[in-house]
């Protein structure tokens, strides 16, 4: 079966946290006919909605991995992927929008642009996604789209421009005025299946005319046909305006903005005639891979039926049958037989079993069209690579992934639990790139690490669940660094004599602050004190000592190691003598250095009802945390605050009995800061017992 490529679209819908961006895909697949009964997020009905198709996530009533699905509107294919709100989750949107050619942006027209839509739109800038902006709950108390469109100008810097009005607003929602056509749409029927086209009602007549005259205008930038017909005051085809409104989105200098409520069934339809119409299709979207043969070249790939194949493994998901790998075909057919190269592993394999997802569930397939997002089964590959055919070496350019912040030491109950840890472990960190695990030296802890404490709580529980692994926490311990704060001289001489040669070797320089970057090696050496091939030595022997500061024994950061003098002996000096020599420089000059502790510091935004403001504020300073700025929307207010990430821990529970469970707060890493000097020295006491402890044991 060939797909007509222009008539494909491959999106995905980003929003802040309960924005309704899975209610939204529950109705779209419902409109589509991909399934037949609506099913409620949070439902009564004991089903959950099908895109959460976790236990867990139908429990918390949130989205944790993105699920993809494909559907049929009027005669266009859209493959449409839920990803999740949470900034613990990020990973998911990045993935997501990696492999997506346009994005639906969700906005709650109560909470408008929130701290979440901005990360989601600064991602959709970083990948070049067009959008569609749709203004959500134009149902609820307070609602005011005017207003979110604003924001989306103000907070976002986007051209958003009403395509759409609501008519009526809160209880009295009836349906929608389209600023194209000119008419008042409604949704009839229980479910909203029957559109209604009228004319537009008097007393939103004026309305109407006011926000079309400022879609016009803002179109006519797009289109000189356009221009000229609305300068000489004549009637524009409708036609005309949607072409103008197209070109604008996919240069991403204009967005438009529709609105809705997916939960009382109103918009929906509309929705996605936009995207269709809107939207780019595969060929319209410029896609890059770099040829490994010729030393990274940039090269276009061609959506060319007869192309060798290309393709890009997204997301990786381990389930009863084996490795799933979802994969964004970019140029070629992918059929099944044939056999394709991973480039990142040189490894060839055959193409065995291919299925294209809904949800959880699948359906065989014998080939992918060029632009297609499918899946494949039993591959051994990792997260983001690239997948050729007919010869070539290509790679896809990979996400961005985040460094994690926060870390967790677990221990199994068990034997029979240290054996599905172990399992457990190997599978959440090759499908998700922010999830890492190590064993401490020292302690010889599991540790695991991610993005925030719902990250890894959810981790924890998944384990529980669908491994039987019971397992006990620690303490949660943040990613501290160390620092110097002043300049320090080291002059060192490594001395071994035993039988035979012996090791020698003197380093002399200096260390000082370097708020540049993380680590810088300064060869000042004149005359060849220190011979050329001991240089690299000594770099690697400092390289060695940031490892491990002497306070708490994190690495250090923001430093600078210059040598300019040194000593050399022709028999006994070697790499290792050197290697030793610099690590003996380090720990002379460290403690001169007057190290400090740095902690990692977040961007903390928290919002909920004006009421409670002075409870927000108050519980902010309580954790050292200094308020950046606060805004009030009537009844709403929102405090943005840089708050350490070691007072974060259990933050959740306090808002919530402090505002009645009526805020919410977001979180993401800012910087590393100075931490004070009572807290330096608790940390500094308890690394020394622990220390003690150790070597009483060994």
């Amino acid at each position: 079966m060939s797909i007509d490529i222009t008539k494909m679209r491959n999106i995905g819908i980003s929003a802040h946290i309960d924005s309704g961006k899975t209610t939204l895909s529950e109705r779209i697949l419902f409109y589509s006919n991909k399934i037949h009964a609506i099913h409620e997020v949070r439902g009564k009905d004991g089903v959950g909605a099908t895109m959460d198709h976790m236990e867990l996530e139908r429990e918390r009533g949130i989205t944790i991995q993105s699920a993809a699905t494909q559907v049929q509107w009027k005669d266009y294919t859209i493959n449409l992927i839920d990803t999740p709100g949470h900034v613990d989750f990020t990973i998911e949107v990045e993935r997501s929008l990696r492999v997506l050619d346009g994005a639906i942006l969700v906005l709650c027209a109560v909470g408008g642009v929130q701290s979440q839509s901005i990360t989601v739109d600064r991602q959709l800038k970083r990948y070049h996604v067009p959008r569609i902006a749709f203004i959500n709950k134009c149902d609820r108390t307070g609602a005011n789209p005017l207003k979110v469109k604003q924001q989306l100008r103000e907070k976002l810097g986007l051209n958003a421009v009403m395509i759409q009005i609501p008519l009526g607003l809160e209880d009295k929602l009836e349906g929608l005025v389209d600023l194209v056509a000119m008419k008042a749409v409604y949704f009839d029927g229980d479910q909203g299946t029957e559109i209604r086209y009228e004319d537009i009602p008097a007393d939103f007549k004026a309305d109407a005319d006011k926000h079309r005259e400022e879609l016009l205008d803002a179109v006519s930038m797009f289109s000189d046909e356009l221009a000229e017909l609305y300068l000489g005051g004549e009637t524009i085809p409708p036609e005309l305006i949607h072409q103008a409104i197209r070109k604008g989105a996919l240069e991403e200098k204009f967005v438009p903005v529709m609105v809705g409520s997916a939960f009382k069934n109103k918009g929906i339809q509309t929705l996605l005639d936009g995207v269709n119409c809107y939207l780019p299709n595969p060929r319209e979207v410029t896609n890059y891979a770099l040829n490994l043969d010729k030393n990274e070249e940039k090269t276009e790939l061609s959506t060319d039926e007869k192309s060798p194949t290309v393709a890009l493994g997204f997301k990786l998901e381990d389930g009863q049958y084996g490795q799933l790998t979802y994969v964004r075909i970019y140029q070629g057919y992918l059929k099944k037989g044939e056999e394709l190269v991973n480039t990142r592993a040189r490894k060839k394999f055959k193409v065995g079993r291919l299925v294209r997802m809904h949800a959880n569930s699948m359906e065989d397939i014998n080939e992918g069209a060029p632009g297609d997002i499918v899946a494949l089964f039993g591959i051994d590959c990792a997260s983001g690579d690239t997948f050729c055919g007919g010869g070539l070496n290509y790679a896809m350019t990979s996400m961005f992934v985040p460094e994690p912040v926060i870390s967790l030491a677990i221990t199994p109950k068990d034997k029979k639990s240290g054996d599905q840890m172990a399992k457990a472990l190997n599978r959440f960190t090759k499908e998700d790139p922010t999830f890492q695990t190590y064993v401490d030296p020292e302690s010889n802890q599991t540790i695991i690490k991610g993005m925030g404490e719902l990250h890894l709580e959810v981790y924890i529980e998944r384990m529980h669940r669908e491994y039987k692994c019971e397992v006990e926490t620690g303490m949660p311990q943040v990613a501290y660094r160390e620092a110097i704060t002043q300049r320090a001289e080291f002059n060192y001489t490594h001395k071994k004599q035993t039988g035979g040669s012996g090791q020698y070797g003197r380093v002399a320089g200096y260390m000082e602050p370097y708020p540049e970057g993380d680590y810088e090696f300064v060869d000042s050496i004149k005359g060849g004190t220190i011979p050329t091939e001991f240089v690299p030595s000594c770099d690697k022997g400092f390289k060695e000592a940031v490892k491990k500061g002497s306070l708490i024994g994190f690495p250090i950061v923001n430093i600078r190691c210059v040598i300019n003098d040194g000593q050399s002996h022709p028999v006994d000096s070697s790499d290792i003598a050197f290697q030793l020599a610099a690590i003996g420089a380090f720990r002379e000059a460290y403690t001169k250095a007057k190290p400090c502790i740095l902690e990692p510091i977040m961007k903390v935004s928290v919002e909920g009802p004006t009421e409670f403001q002075g409870n927000i504020f108050g519980s902010i300073n309580q954790r050292r945390g200094i308020i950046a700025a606060s805004s009030e929307d009537g009844t709403f207010s929102r405090v943005e605050a840089e708050v350490p990430l070691s007072e974060m821990f259990g933050y959740s529970t306090v808002l919530r009995s402090l505002t009645q469970g009526k805020a919410e707060f977001t979180m993401e890493f800012e910087k590393y800061g100075k931490v004070p000097l009572s807290i330096s020295e608790a940390l500094t006491k308890e690394y020394e017992e622990k220390r003690k402890k150790e070597q009483s044991r060994s």
